[in-house]
């Protein structure tokens, strides 16, 4: 697959990823990115629907883990915040299985992960005129479970890789629905067949 333009900003530090793992610092970043990699406290907190006193925690934590940098805006006269590093790409992790750190904590941040879609899914669920049919559909729950060849499974990975760039641009002239996609890969693997009476909770009578 060629390099995408996210290697460039890929994480693979597990106590970075950790950070990442609570919600509200995940969604900052994504709020971010979202607001062209700078925003103002005030410009997060309109944007996640959060009150700006209690994102300066959260804002801290992500500058000492160095995933945001807080710099001062001379011409606003005001300290801003923006994703560390060069480029206004979003923040992607490098997953690097093998450690018990690693794993770890790729697990916390997939938990936090799936807190933030379920909220997202249920403020969805109450937004007046959402679209919910057609083919600018904004809300979408969905679990496939099939089978695929190595030929389909990289077709899989270039559309993942394509919607999540579709879904990681800033805002601009044109673009004004703002949405959030979260999805989770994984391959399935078949379990043992239980006993009847494992099932049952009741062993053989003697």
């Amino acid at each position: 697959m060629p390099r995408s333009r996210f290697d460039a900003r890929a994480i693979s530090d597990p106590k970075q990823v950790r950070t990442l793992a609570s919600p509200v610092r995940h969604e900052l970043v994504d709020t971010l990115a979202a607001l062209g990699g700078t925003a103002s406290v005030a410009q997060l907190a309109e944007q996640s629907g959060r009150p700006a006193d209690g994102l300066y925690y959260h804002l801290a934590v992500l500058v000492k883990a160095r995933l945001v940098e807080k710099v001062e805006d001379e011409e606003r006269g005001e300290q801003i915040y923006r994703l560390a590093g060069t480029g206004k790409a979003p923040l992607r992790l490098a997953y690097r299985a093998g450690t018990q750190a690693d794993l770890s904590a790729l697990s916390q941040y997939a938990r936090g992960l799936v807190k933030v879609a379920q909220r997202d899914f249920e403020r969805g669920l109450q937004t007046p005129g959402v679209a919910l049919h057609g083919q600018r559909r904004q809300l979408w729950a969905a679990r496939n479970k099939g089978w695929v060849s190595a030929t389909e499974l990289e077709e899989v990975n270039r559309l993942l890789e394509k919607l999540c760039e579709l879904t990681s641009k800033p805002r601009r002239r044109g673009r004004d629905s703002l949405l959030t996609l979260a999805f989770v890969l994984a391959p399935s693997t078949r379990h043992a067949k239980r006993r009847r009476s494992d099932r049952s909770g009741s062993g053989d009578s003697s």
